[in-house]
């Protein structure tokens, strides 16, 4: 029963992070791209591949972590749906280069910032 209530809190602070984090980062680009998401999944990406390869390295760590910072903090702030939906929407409205600029750019570095993650956390004794 507790590993729910570290997803629960995690996912709290995961949502109210990632409305402050996208509509931070909107209001400063503007939002002909969806830079807010954009960053948010990226970010995203960073978190989830430095924290899990470090829970997976430190093994003596305490499972709470990983309910509460990879299941409930990075699956309530990574906007993955929204992405698509963005993606989608960009399509309908005629807005093909946008679509196609976020969708790859979002998918490359999001790859990058994982594999980013995984190599900050190797440097953690």
């Amino acid at each position: 029963m507790q590993k729910y209530l570290y997803i629960a809190i995690g996912g709290a602070l995961g949502t109210l992070v990632r409305y402050w984090v996208g509509s931070a980062v909107a209001t400063r680009l503007g939002a002909k791209f969806p830079y807010g998401t954009f960053v948010v999944n990226i970010t995203a990406c960073l978190v989830i591949g430095f924290s899990l390869e470090l829970f997976s390295k430190h093994i003596g760590l305490n499972p709470a972590w990983q309910y509460l910072v990879a299941t409930g903090f990075i699956g309530a702030y990574s906007t993955f749906s929204t992405f698509e939906w963005e993606t989608f929407a960009n399509l309908q409205t005629g807005g093909i280069a946008v679509a196609g600029a976020y969708a790859v750019s979002s998918v490359v570095l999001g790859l990058v910032a994982v594999w980013c993650g995984v190599l900050l956390a190797k440097f953690v004794p």
